[in-house]
């Protein structure tokens, strides 16, 4: 069974900074690519950044430039620095993952951590 356990959500002003970390755990083979998304009040999940496990990103356009993804293969580790915040950026933000797992490819969910943006 593999988890995610998301830390670094909380409460800051506009123009602020958080750190969002997600560690994955359990009989992990392979690491595919780690994200975040995100569930703003009233609105569908979104995609907001991903990582593969070769560096690659792709990032939403309304982030461009303000937040960065990063990771950790060897730790099953990812990062999402979110710089210049802004009230539009609150929501839940959830880490999800795509792992190789016994041989098979899974998807994998973290319970979310609430990111508010005050303005």
């Amino acid at each position: 069974q593999v988890q995610l356990v998301e830390s670094g959500g909380g409460l800051v002003q506009a123009g602020g900074s958080l750190r969002l970390s997600c560690a994955a755990s359990g009989s992990i083979f392979r690491f595919v690519q780690m994200g975040w998304y995100r569930q703003s009040p009233g609105k569908q999940r979104e995609l907001v950044a991903q990582i593969t496990s070769r560096g690659s990103t792709n990032y939403a356009d309304s982030i461009q430039g303000r937040f960065a993804i990063s990771g950790d293969n060897a730790k099953n580790t990812v990062f999402l620095q979110m710089d210049s915040l802004k009230p539009e950026d609150t929501g839940v933000y959830y880490c999800s993952a795509r792992f190789v797992v016994r041989g098979v490819l899974n998807d994998f969910w973290g319970q979310g951590t609430q990111v508010t943006i005050s303005s």
